[in-house]
């Protein structure tokens, strides 16, 4: 089961971004974090994935079907192969 906290650096690594924008999007909220022992700080794995599920601009992968429109095909043209 995977872990519900990360570290700076792991978050980083998953999003392909420094460990300084990580933490600039704990400060505006973008991101859950907790501080642990020691002044550690560890950001909550649901936070990373509501921020990637938030910012898709892909189709949800569980959406099979993108939002298009199915034309029936019907006449002389589609008689024709």
């Amino acid at each position: 089961m995977d872990q519900p906290l990360l570290r700076v650096k792991e978050a980083a690594q998953l999003l392909n971004v420094s460990k300084w924008t990580i933490y600039r999007w704990i400060d505006e909220g973008r991101l859950g974090a907790t501080k642990i022992g020691g002044g550690s700080l560890r950001i909550f794995r649901l936070s990373v994935t509501a921020l990637v599920e938030g910012n898709r601009t892909d189709p949800c992968p569980h959406d099979p079907t993108p939002h298009l429109k199915a034309v029936p095909v019907s006449g002389r043209r589609a008689m024709k192969r």
